[in-house]
């Protein structure tokens, strides 16, 4: 099967969400993690894919698809969940 750009980018969106939702249940075990791990952690499970799906996003309006307003809703998607998190990381510690 072979997805769109923009599919891939929604994709990476939900990815991330599941990321987040799997790190909150797992929190307790996570607490003996110093500060620095746990920002590398949220930074390479919840920012990371949000920066690849913004640039799947904008390669998708590239390459001109048959939907771009899947491509330009993954953009947006990632981009705030992305940002977001780095705003919460950059504050927490």
């Amino acid at each position: 099967m072979n997805l769109s750009l923009g599919m891939k980018s929604i994709f990476l969106f939900l990815l991330s969400i599941l990321f987040l939702i799997l790190i909150t249940l797992f929190e307790s075990a996570l607490s003996g993690l110093s500060s620095g791990a746990e920002r590398l952690l949220s930074l390479l499970l919840l920012i990371f894919p949000g920066v690849v799906g913004v640039i799947y996003g904008i390669l998708g309006i590239a390459r001109k698809e048959l939907r771009p307003w899947v491509a330009i809703l993954g953009i947006l998607l990632n981009a705030l969940f992305a940002l977001f998190h780095l705003l919460v990381i950059s504050f927490a510690g």
